[in-house]
């Protein structure tokens, strides 16, 4: 494999195309917004998602999908509850046997579906696996240590993208877990948001540090429920990232809790922001496949209940701190 696409030049496709360059491969990043290709091509750099991190004057960018039927592998970065209609567009400029990494987290909120399973619909002949773990794209695409998750069905493909992106500083570890390794990608967005509520409340490290653990037990009833596999979820896909972006303000969906817990708005933290903070889409979809199913998420329940029900972080947070105590692996 000699040439890399990227679908979707927000911060995280950024830093994934920057690994692309830095593996020797020929790379080639799509962007919608026309001052993002610009930004890339003429300034190396991306002004508007990834400030201040200078790029290989080797990436290249285009707003044509068109012009990536050459590559011989995808990283699809598009934003999850974008996926379906960015992918479909793709299907028509790509032939069926190149592979395809899904880069984004998320679950479609119209359909309850793994972004897997969109894109088996989309693009049912191409190959398809996930690349997902703990990563902040500032520090991808400044050449710091990343390791993560890369999974496929096809092992020796899998084993083959691995090689070909693979660096010291970059380290796929291979998976035959597809699901596991979305679930937890998806989950710990929502715990994320919890976590910088507590923050924002001032309720402390000890807090903090329950409500993770708490939420890596919500992580494993989804994820089981779905056909995870337990030990995927409590690898770097899994704990790996909940811990991570539990822990610094760099989340997004941290500090959109901190934010909330601070007493602002959502629809007043929203209308500042350019960037997705998923797990406020991925809540929604979860909390409906919770109460249908009967998984007890209680914390995915206070997150959802302070974002769509207009309940108070006050109010929730007691809620959720004087529930009955029961067993810990329950």
């Amino acid at each position: 494999m000699k040439k890399l696409g990227v679908i979707g030049a927000g911060a995280w496709g950024t830093a994934l195309a920057t690994v692309g360059v830095r593996a020797g491969l020929e790379t080639l990043i799509w962007a919608r917004e026309e001052e993002v290709v610009d930004s890339i091509n003429r300034s190396h750099e991306n002004h508007l998602y990834l400030k201040g991190v200078s790029l290989d004057p080797a990436l290249k960018a285009t707003s044509d999908m068109a012009d990536l039927k050459a590559c011989e592998i995808i990283l699809m970065v598009a934003p999850a509850q974008h996926l379906r209609s960015v992918s479909a567009i793709l299907n028509d400029h790509i032939s069926s046997n190149i592979p395809i990494l899904i880069c984004s987290k998320g679950i479609e909120v119209s359909s309850g579906k793994l972004m897997s399973t969109v894109l088996s619909e989309t693009m049912p002949d191409n190959p398809i696996g996930v690349l997902s773990g703990p990563t902040f794209a500032a520090e991808t695409s400044r050449n710091m240590i990343t390791a993560l998750t890369l999974a496929m069905k096809d092992e020796k493909l899998g084993l083959d993208i691995v090689q070909t992106l693979g660096l010291p500083t970059f380290r796929p570890y291979f998976s035959s877990d597809v699901i596991g390794a979305q679930i937890g990608g998806a989950i710990k967005n929502i715990i994320a948001i919890a976590s910088g509520i507590v923050a924002g409340l001032g309720l402390g490290e000890n807090a903090k540090a329950a409500l993770i653990t708490r939420g890596l037990n919500e992580m494993q009833r989804f994820g089981l429920s779905r056909g995870a596999r337990s030990e995927t979820l409590m690898g770097l896909s899994g704990v790996g990232d909940l811990v991570l972006t539990c822990s610094s303000m760099q989340s997004r969906n941290m500090s959109l809790g901190k934010a909330l817990g601070q007493g602002k708005s959502f629809n007043e933290i929203m209308a500042g922001r350019i960037s997705v903070s998923e797990g406020a889409h991925t809540v929604e979809v979860v909390h409906k496949i919770a109460v249908e199913e009967g998984i007890e998420m209680p914390i995915t329940e206070a997150v959802y209940r302070i974002i769509y029900g207009g309940d108070s972080v006050e109010e929730v947070m007691n809620d959720l701190m004087t529930r009955p105590f029961t067993k810990e692996n329950v």
